[in-house]
């Protein structure tokens, strides 16, 4: 099992930064990858960014790149997600997401990733 734990999520303001970090535990040589997905009300979660802990490959979705990096540390297990120029409609709970075999599905799917944070907030206001 990995456990994960996301923080620095709140409330602000369109244009400004925030950077959410995702703190894994456990069996975490059992992943290959960590991603972060996100889910506005009323909508599916959505893939955001991925970053191979081996090798630092990244993946990001169309609507976040250029303004969006995620990255990592691997000698503290976690992961970062640097948020900027940020917009009404980034608002969502942001999660972190351990992904053992990428399969068919690939690094961006959902249904590739097998375990998943509890999620952190954030809002942003015109």
């Amino acid at each position: 099992q990995v456990q994960l734990v996301e923080s620095g999520g709140g409330l602000v303001q369109a244009g400004d930064s925030l950077r959410l970090s995702c703190a894994a535990s456990g069996r975490t040589f059992s992943s290959i990858a960590m991603g972060w997905f996100r889910q506005a009300p009323g909508k599916e979660r959505e893939f955001v960014a991925a970053i191979r802990w081996s090798g630092g490959r990244t993946y990001y979705a169309d609507s976040v790149k250029g303004r969006f990096t995620i990255s990592s540390d691997n000698a503290k297990n976690t992961v970062y997600l640097q948020m900027n120029s940020l917009k009404t409609e980034d608002t969502a709970v942001y999660y972190c997401a351990a992904l053992r075999f990428p399969g068919a599905a690939g690094y961006t799917a959902r249904s590739s990733y097998d375990y998943w944070g509890q999620g952190t907030q954030v809002t942003v206001s015109s």
